[in-house]
């Protein structure tokens, strides 16, 4: 059993055969996808899915990128999504990109801490993008009260990993876990505990190895979690089992499901 704690089947990048991919990765044991909005197109788009799949749960959210674009509005609509669907298992992708600055970074930590203390009011675990902004993510996060929730695509060190576990925080590797040059995440994936971890995909993005260079899906997870077990010195097996009672208690997932 594995689940997907993190992908993106909403965006046009699965438009052409989204059910197929769908289908593909329950037929390698992908139990469960959270597909995560980024914006309130997307994230509508992610909660029609999840309303049409059995196996599929919903978040929703604006990612840092689109924080200039955002108004009290787009915040108000989410949260009337939220008290509508129950199929939405957490609150985000939000957080800080300090990277592309595609937003100016003013209103990119306006506009997450705006989004934690709506988290916070609706009770929802958070999926928490960061990138060259491990500092700031932390502080938002520790003066929100906020103390449930993932970092995703984790791209920092063991010691940023440690500071995010003791918030209460789970870590996710993603594929980029398999490429020969990332010491990093690979450092993390061996010293972070499998009771603190999930995997994700980040599809259509971060494709791992052997299929890097294509386009990423949910059924290339079973290669994420073979890398932590190679890593770890332990049976994949266990990396699925464990990573995936993790993402179900995390996201209030309460039975297993089959894809289709």
């Amino acid at each position: 059993m594995f689940i997907d704690s993190h992908a993106h089947l909403e965006m046009k990048e699965f438009n052409a055969d989204r059910e197929e991919v769908i289908n593909r990765a329950g037929r390698e044991g992908v139990n469960f996808i959270i597909t995560v909005g980024t914006n309130l197109k997307l994230s509508l788009k992610a909660v029609t899915l999840a309303d049409k799949y059995e196996n599929i749960y919903a978040t929703v959210g604006v990612h840092p990128h689109d924080a200039a674009k955002t108004n009290q509005n787009t915040l108000d609509d989410l949260k009337n999504l939220v008290k509508t669907h129950k199929k939405i298992v957490a609150y985000g992708e939000i957080g800080l990109d300090f990277f592309r600055n595609i937003s100016p970074q003013e209103k990119q930590l306006e506009l997450f801490g705006l989004q934690l203390e709506l988290a916070k009011e609706l009770n929802l675990p958070v999926v928490i993008h960061d990138r060259e902004a491990h500092r700031q993510s932390l502080e938002a996060v520790q003066a929100s009260g906020v103390r449930s929730g993932v970092f995703h695509c984790f791209s920092g060190d063991y010691n940023m990993a440690k500071k995010c576990m003791d918030l209460g925080f789970y870590i996710s590797i993603p594929g980029t876990v398999t490429f020969d040059k990332s010491k990093t995440i690979q450092d993390v994936a061996a010293r972070v505990p499998l009771s603190s971890m999930l995997l994700e995909t980040d599809a259509p993005y971060l494709t791992p190895v052997p299929h890097r260079g294509k386009r990423n899906e949910p059924s290339f997870i079973v290669h994420t979690a073979k890398k932590v077990a190679e890593i770890k010195k332990i049976t994949w097996d266990e990396v699925a089992r464990e990573t995936s009672i993790n993402a179900m208690n995390l996201f209030g997932i309460k039975t297993p499901a089959s894809a289709g």
